[in-house]
């Protein structure tokens, strides 16, 4: 029997998920610590953090440094590989920001805030995103 094949679905097992997102969102703004990712990503356990890094890195998403000092430093960067996902982080980033009103802001953000959205930024258009 043949299996079906589902290139979205693949995206999804490598990519998916409430946290592998936001991790490669911060990883695609350049190299950072496992301390730097924690405090960008609010909500999210350590144990969830390194778990998810693992996957990522045994997938050949993301790589990791380690440096022989004490205490130990270690440093998570897109691979190549993982570089190719930089246009589809952007349109997510995008689609986030166009359509943030009509889902509201996290619980954890304070609901003050009555500015508008920039429009200029939510109107990006995907052939603006994938040429930047």
């Amino acid at each position: 029997m043949e299996e079906f094949y589902c290139p979205v679905k693949l995206t999804a097992d490598i990519i998916g998920g409430k946290w592998k997102p936001m991790i490669l969102f911060y990883l695609e703004g350049g190299t950072l610590r496992f301390g730097q990712l924690q405090k960008r990503i609010p909500g999210m356990t350590k144990k969830m953090l390194t778990q998810h890094l693992r996957e990522l890195e045994h997938d050949g998403i993301i790589h990791r440094k380690v440096y022989a000092i004490v205490p130990p430093k270690v440093e998570y960067s897109l691979t190549k590989h993982g570089e190719s996902l930089k246009p589809i982080l952007k349109l997510m980033s995008a689609w986030g920001t166009k359509h943030r009103a009509r889902y509201g802001t996290p619980k954890s953000h304070v609901r003050a805030q009555k500015a508008p959205l920039n429009a200029k930024r939510a109107s990006t258009s995907v052939e603006e995103i994938l040429t930047s």
